[in-house]
C-alpha cells in the first residue's frame, strides 16, 4: 500500500478474544498455540490484520485487562517464544498483529501497586496511582462520589486508611498519568512490542487517562461522558492525555505501517475527531454507529456525522458491530430496538427474542458496515452468525460485572462464549476437552465446518463481502448518499451502490448487477432486513 493510502485506511481486521478462539493444549482454555493453528482460516477471511485481547500476565479478574506484567505472556496462554513465532507466522501469511495496550490501570498484583501497598501516603510509589484521603470523620467516606463501570464505588480504602481510584474492578487500580515514571514505562512498553513484530495497539479505555487533580463530585450526570458543551468531565476525555497520545504518536511512527487505535466513549463525534488529529491516534471506533438500533434514521445519522466530521481532519471512520464487550448484534437485533439489551440478558422476556429476524438483520448490517468508506472491524464468530448466549448457568459467569452490580447485570460473558469449529465434538473443534464457558447445543450448525461450503452461509457471505470490497472499494473513499423509497439507505461508493431496506416490507432497488446480497435474491424488489450491493455503469 503507497503511503498516500495507507493500510488502515480501508483495512479489515479481525479481533481475536484468545481465550475463546482455539485451545491449542486441551486445557479448556484458549491460547496462542490454537490461535496459530488457526491463522490460516483467518487469512481465508481475506482480512487484513488481526487484534489480540490482552495476553500478558494477569490473574484474569477481568479477562486479562487486569495487568500484572506487560512484558511477559500469561502461561495459561503460553510463552514469549510462541507469541514471536505468532507475530512471525502471521505476518509471514500477511496478516498484521494489533496488541491490546491497558494504560489507563494495572492489576492490583502488579510490582508497582505492590510498592505502593507497602509504602506510606504521600510516598512516590504511591504517586503512580491516585491515593487520596477520606472524607467524613476518621477519613471514612471515599473522596468522590465517583461510579465504577461495574458497579458500585470507584474508590477501596487501604490498612493505613488511604484510598485508591479504581474506575473498573478494585483489582484495577488506576494510574497517575501526571506521573513521569508512568509516562516513561509506557514508552518503553510500546517500544517492546513493536521491535517484536506487532503493527500497532488497540488502546483500552482511550479517554480515561486524565483525572481532575482536584478530584470533584460528579453529581447525578453520566459516569463517562460529560455533559454535552459542558465543562470537563473530571475523568474522561479531558485535555491532558490529547499530550500523551502524541507521545505514542512519536515513538510508533518510528514503526512503518505502525498504528494505534483509540477505544474512546466520547459524547459525539465531534469530541471524537481530536483522537483523529495527525499526530495523534490512526483510528477510533465509531461507537455511536454500533450502538443504533436496526432503524434507517438513526443509521442514516450515525453515518451522516462519521463521514465528513472524520474527513474533517483528514481521516475515515472506523466502523464496528460488536466486540467482547458488546451483545452480539445477532441478538441485539433480534429483540425490539426500544430494549436494553444488556438489561434483556439477566430475565428479560425470552419471548421477545426472534433469533431469525436477528441474524438476518446482522447479515444486513455486515454488507452495510463493509461497504462504508473507512476501516471496519469484525468480532470472531460475527462471521459465523453467533448469537449471544443469554442462558449461561449463572455460576461460571465470570464477568466482575456480575459481582459488583450486585447480580443485577450479567455482564459480558455471553459474547465471549467459545466459537465452534466442527459440527461434532465436546466443544465443537475448540479443544479436546470442553471449554471454559459452555456451548449451546445448536451451536453444531453455526460451526466453520457446517458452514464452509454453503453457498448462502453466513461464513460465505463475510468472505465473499470481503473479496469484493477489496476489488471495488480497495482505495476508493467516495462517498455519495442515494435518494430511494421511504425505509431504504443507500449509498455509492465509485461504480458499487450499496443498499439495505430496514422498512416493513419489499422495496425497489436501482438498476445494476448485484455482487453480493445479504439475502438470495431473485430478479424484483429487495426483502425487508436485507443489503445489496449493485455495480452500476454510474461512476
Amino acid at each position: 500500500m503507497s503511503s498516500s493510502h495507507p493500510w488502515w485506511r480501508n483495512a479489515v481486521v479481525y479481533q481475536v478474544y484468545l481465550r475463546s478462539f482455539a485451545d491449542g493444549n486441551g486445557d479448556g482454555t484458549g491460547d496462542i498455540a490454537g490461535l496459530r493453528s488457526r491463522l490460516p482460516y483467518i487469512r481465508s477471511l481475506g482480512v487484513d490484520a488481526i487484534w489480540i485481547n490482552p495476553w500478558y500476565v494477569s490473574p484474569m479478574n477481568d479477562g486479562g485487562y487486569d495487568v500484572a506484567d506487560y512484558r511477559g505472556i500469561d502461561p495459561r496462554f503460553g510463552t514469549m517464544e510462541e507469541a514471536i513465532d505468532l507475530l512471525e507466522d502471521a505476518n509471514r501469511l500477511g496478516l498484521r498483529v494489533l496488541l491490546d495496550l491497558v494504560p489507563n490501570h494495572t492489576s492490583s498484583e502488579h510490582v508497582w501497586f505492590q510498592e505502593a501497598l507497602a509504602s506510606p501516603p504521600g510516598s512516590q510509589a504511591r504517586a503512580r496511582y491516585h491515593f487520596q484521603p477520606g472524607r467524613g470523620p476518621g477519613g471514612s467516606v471515599p473522596p468522590t462520589d465517583w461510579t465504577s463501570v461495574f458497579g458500585g464505588p470507584t474508590w477501596t480504602r487501604v490498612a493505613d486508611g488511604d484510598w485508591y481510584l479504581h474506575l473498573f474492578d478494585s483489582s484495577q487500580p488506576d494510574l497517575n498519568w501526571t506521573n513521569p515514571d508512568v509516562r516513561a514505562e509506557f514508552l518503553d512498553i510500546l517500544t517492546f512490542w513493536l521491535d517484536r513484530g506487532a503493527s500497532g495497539f488497540r488502546v483500552d479505555v482511550a479517554n480515561g487517562l486524565d483525572k481532575d487533580p482536584n478530584y470533584p463530585d460528579i453529581g447525578e450526570v453520566d459516569q463517562i461522558k460529560r455533559v454535552p458543551g459542558g465543562p470537563l468531565h473530571p475523568y474522561s476525555d479531558r485535555d491532558l492525555l490529547h499530550e500523551i497520545v502524541r507521545e505514542w504518536r512519536a515513538v510508533v511512527d518510528e514503526y512503518p505501517n505502525a498504528i494505534l487505535v483509540a477505544e474512546a466513549w466520547v459524547e459525539s463525534w465531534e469530541r471524537l475527531a481530536r483522537y483523529l488529529r495527525p499526530d495523534e491516534y490512526h483510528q477510533a471506533f465509531d461507537f455511536e454507529f454500533m450502538e443504533s438500533p436496526w432503524e434507517e434514521e438513526p443509521m442514516r445519522s450515525a453515518i451522516s456525522i462519521a463521514v465528513p466530521t472524520a474527513g474533517s481532519v483528514g481521516t475515515v471512520p472506523t466502523w464496528v458491530l460488536s466486540n467482547h464487550d458488546i451483545v452480539r448484534q445477532v441478538t441485539r437485533y433480534g429483540l425490539p430496538q426500544t430494549f436494553d439489551a444488556r438489561a434483556w440478558l439477566l430475565d428479560g422476556d425470552r419471548s421477545l427474542l426472534d433469533a431469525d429476524v436477528g441474524l438476518q438483520r446482522a447479515r444486513a448490517a455486515a454488507l452495510l458496515m463493509l461497504g462504508l468508506p473507512g476501516s471496519a472491524y469484525i468480532y470472531q464468530g460475527e462471521e459465523l452468525g453467533l448469537p449471544e448466549v443469554h442462558d449461561l448457568p449463572l455460576e461460571v459467569l465470570e464477568d466482575p460485572t456480575w459481582a459488583r452490580s450486585g447480580r443485577t447485570m450479567k455482564g459480558r460473558d455471553g459474547c465471549r462464549v467459545p466459537i465452534p469449529w466442527t459440527a461434532t465434538g465436546s466443544s465443537f473443534g475448540f479443544g479436546s476437552d470442553g471449554s471454559w464457558l459452555p456451548q449451546p447445543a445448536d451451536w453444531a450448525t453455526l460451526s466453520v465446518e457446517s458452514q464452509d461450503t454453503v453457498p448462502d452461509s453466513t461464513l460465505r457471505l463475510y468472505r465473499n463481502a470481503i473479496r469484493l470490497r477489496s476489488e471495488y472499494l480497495s482505495v476508493n473513499e467516495s462517498f455519495e448518499w442515494v435518494s430511494l423509497e421511504p425505509g431504504c439507505l443507500g449509498f455509492r461508493r465509485g461504480r458499487v451502490v450499496v443498499v439495505v431496506n430496514f422498512g416493513p416490507g419489499p422495496a425497489s432497488i436501482p438498476e445494476g448487477r448485484v455482487l453480493v446480497a445479504s439475502k438470495s435474491l431473485d430478479s424484483g424488489p429487495l426483502p425487508t432486513d436485507t443489503a445489496a450491493w449493485l455495480l452500476t455503469d454510474h461512476d
